[in-house]
């Protein structure tokens, strides 16, 4: 008799997940990134660029670049949008040749917060 309850509770738990449908899990996923991660440059880009699948809180989402030394190099002027609520960006200032790395956390407008990083690197230097 325990074990038939116990399938039945595992049975409901499994619908309710099912009726709830993936919005419970929803969370703000890096779609693309100018550089791309990974990506090999011949010159520094003037901004950082990151595009998700859902609108961004521009208050609690954030980018900056670091670089190998752990010196932060953006200019910490960080924006969403404004015409596109789902974009982020930041200038950057670095000019030197090296491996960099983008870090983000972002607070997408279903609550979920993504805190993630990604490097690049640059071969020369910014013209």
């Amino acid at each position: 008799m325990t074990r038939r309850w116990a399938i039945i509770a595992l049975a409901g738990a499994l619908g309710a997940g099912a009726l709830s449908g993936p919005a419970a899990f929803a969370h703000a996923v890096l779609v693309r990134s100018t550089p791309p991660h990974r990506a090999v440059l011949g010159q520094m880009p003037e901004r950082v660029q990151l595009w998700f699948n859902e609108r961004l809180e521009p208050a609690y989402s954030t980018v900056s670049v670091w670089s190998e030394a752990g010196a932060q190099v953006d200019d910490r002027d960080v924006t969403v949008g404004p015409e596109d609520l789902r974009r982020l960006s930041v200038t950057v200032s670095a000019r030197e040749a090296g491996v960099y790395t983008v870090k983000y956390r972002v607070l997408s407008v279903d609550g979920h917060v993504v805190d993630s990083r990604f490097t690049f690197t640059v071969k020369g230097k910014r013209s």
